[in-house]
């Protein structure tokens, strides 16, 4: 997304510079790399790269893992379907291969395994864990309490606490009320998420007033990315401190958010960065990706990493209050990194949000599901 209205040599080199977005074709420009494509294969070699490092996998294993939960997220919608009313949520079994669905009545089972997928008979539904959730949404949360969401693996709302001030008194009164909504259980983590934006330092970032971010993915239009790296209205500058556009619009916290509109001189493509690290890698869509499947993300100050998807539906308690229906992943970030690209294969996922930890001692980060972030402001991804 580099700014050039003549140099087409220096547009050609941004790729490498900024995490891009978009169509070449609106500016009648080609690149090698995307011109008549054949059949695209499982995954580019950065989405493979990644997960044989971070993943520890070999390069068969790679590409056997990607296939089988291209596999898995073709069947969740048609599984959740044949389970109807005792659907109780799904997930990507990386040692079976194989998605895996929740049913709370034995009756369902046979059609869920007819719609390719592999049966958990458990104890509630879906919409019960999804009501309880909504009730600990309405409760106050102290600082103590990092987040919650409904695991379809427990079977239950998972809550999850601080463990310095899990003893606390008003974490356990908290957990208290949560688990008058419903089936709830209980887990310690090491550090209370915190957002990924950064102050102005020196690479390739896009700016607001003196705070980093990082671009997500390309819509018509502009890009979508972090609510929390600027509100509506506020000007992005880009790696040249020369003027992208503007949050057309902004939502944190309840929801980690935003869309900001590309002109003067730039352009978008339909690109995740590999940094130089690994190949970049082309978007084609933005099919969901089941819980334990393997995700990469990409931003500028990290650079490309992958790990799983952890969780999903969660809410996230910042210190700037709490944000609604979150994804949870495996893969580390650090400051300047919010509102970068995570992705699947080579589909959309989410724009990153914050976390805990680190790239050098590890963590775990939450992203903002890219659809929702389509719906709610009614764009278009643009795709290769």
């Amino acid at each position: 997304m580099r700014r050039t209205t003549r140099r087409t040599t220096a547009a050609r080199v941004g790729l490498s510079s900024l995490l891009l977005a978009g169509s070449w074709a609106a500016f009648g420009l080609t690149p090698a790399a995307t011109a008549a494509p054949d059949p695209a294969p499982v995954a580019s070699g950065a989405v493979l790269a990644g997960m044989e490092r971070d993943l520890g996998l070999t390069p068969a294993e790679a590409k056997a893992r990607l296939a089988a939960e291209k596999e898995a997220t073709a069947v969740e919608k048609k599984a959740q379907r044949a389970a109807g009313a005792a659907y109780g949520g799904s997930w990507f079994d990386a040692e079976k291969g194989a998605l895996v669905v929740a049913v709370s009545d034995r009756a369902a089972a046979d059609a869920v395994t007819e719609a390719g997928a592999s049966v958990r008979l458990v104890e509630h539904s879906a919409k019960t864990l999804d009501a309880a959730k909504e009730r600990i949404d309405g409760l106050d949360a102290p600082r103590g309490v990092a987040g919650w969401r409904v695991d379809p693996q427990a079977n239950s709302v998972v809550v999850s606490v601080v463990g310095d001030q899990a003893d606390g008194k008003a974490v356990r009164g908290f957990v208290e009320r949560a688990r008058a909504a419903g089936p709830v259980e209980v887990e310690t983590v090491a550090a209370a998420p915190e957002t990924f934006a950064a102050g102005t330092v020196g690479g390739d970032p896009y700016y607001t007033g003196n705070v980093r971010c990082s671009i997500g993915f390309s819509v018509h239009g502009g890009f979508v990315t972090a609510g929390h790296c600027g509100p509506t209205g506020q000007g992005v500058r880009g790696w040249d401190n020369s003027t992208i556009g503007s949050f057309q619009g902004s939502s944190f916290p309840g929801d980690d958010m935003a869309y900001v509109s590309v002109g003067n001189g730039w352009w978008t493509v339909p690109v995740v960065l590999g940094w130089g690290t690994v190949s970049d890698q082309l978007v084609r869509g933005s099919a969901e990706a089941p819980v334990g499947a393997s995700i990469c993300r990409s931003g500028s100050t990290t650079h490309w990493h992958c790990g799983t998807v952890l969780a999903k539906n969660e809410t996230v308690n910042y210190s700037q209050g709490a944000v609604h229906e979150m994804t949870k992943t495996s893969v580390c970030a650090e400051g300047g990194d919010s509102g970068g690209s995570f992705i699947s294969g080579d589909q959309a996922q989410g724009v990153t949000s914050g976390g805990w930890g680190n790239c050098s001692g590890g963590g775990e980060t939450w992203y903002q599901p890219v659809n929702e972030i389509l719906g709610r402001y009614g764009l278009t991804l643009h795709t290769a």
